[in-house]
């Protein structure tokens, strides 16, 4: 039997490049730095019991998976891909759902008062940016994070101008810079453990 150590640093390199994740990228979703995740591959150091356990659990495995050999399995344990997926088809779900009670609401103030407030639809799409946010900021990777706040940054903006045209409020887009610099200045701030 191979030595534990190695083991873990084979497998824990195996499921970090599995998830397409830089070593910085894992460093920050685990708060610690990328020197030690780099450590932790190259065997030359193992991470204590406690953040064994969240890097298990970060990878949907168990931490006999993480010290076991697993050269014989050809791919990830289906648990992985599955959780993945219904992970993506729930932030699907719940963003739909936005657009369907968006949807209910039009239908029902044409049907009972017979105002056609096509407006529902337009602050349906920041609100689709926020669910989107949320899920992101549990399940996703750091990187999405900043192009969703932009995207969702702007959608208000636009739905603020569109709601209120007749005033020409035209320069609350000028808000949207300050926003964005903002936005890029805090992609670019690295963690630290």
């Amino acid at each position: 039997m191979e030595d534990i150590k190695v083991l873990l640093s084979k497998n824990l390199l195996a499921l970090r490049k599995s998830r397409n994740l830089t070593q910085l990228e894992l460093a920050n979703k685990l708060n610690y730095s990328d020197k030690s995740i780099s450590k932790w591959e190259h065997g030359d150091a193992v991470p204590d019991i406690e953040v064994l356990k969240r890097i298990a659990d970060f990878y949907d495995v168990t931490v006999d998976y993480l010290i076991s050999d697993n050269t014989k399995k050809p791919e990830l344990p289906e648990v992985t891909r599955t959780n993945m997926r219904n992970k993506i088809i729930i932030t699907g779900l719940s963003t739909m759902l936005v657009w369907l009670i968006a949807t209910i609401l039009y239908s029902q103030l044409n049907i009972w008062l017979g105002i056609h407030y096509w407006m529902v639809f337009v602050w349906a799409v920041p609100a689709s940016f926020i669910i989107l946010t949320v899920f992101n900021g549990i399940w996703g990777k750091r990187r999405f994070s900043f192009t969703i706040t932009s995207c969702l940054v702007w959608t208000i903006l636009a739905s603020v101008y569109l709601q209120f045209v007749k005033f020409n409020l035209w320069i609350i887009f000028i808000i949207g810079i300050p926003l964005q610099i903002a936005i890029i200045l805090w992609s670019q701030l690295k963690s630290q453990k």
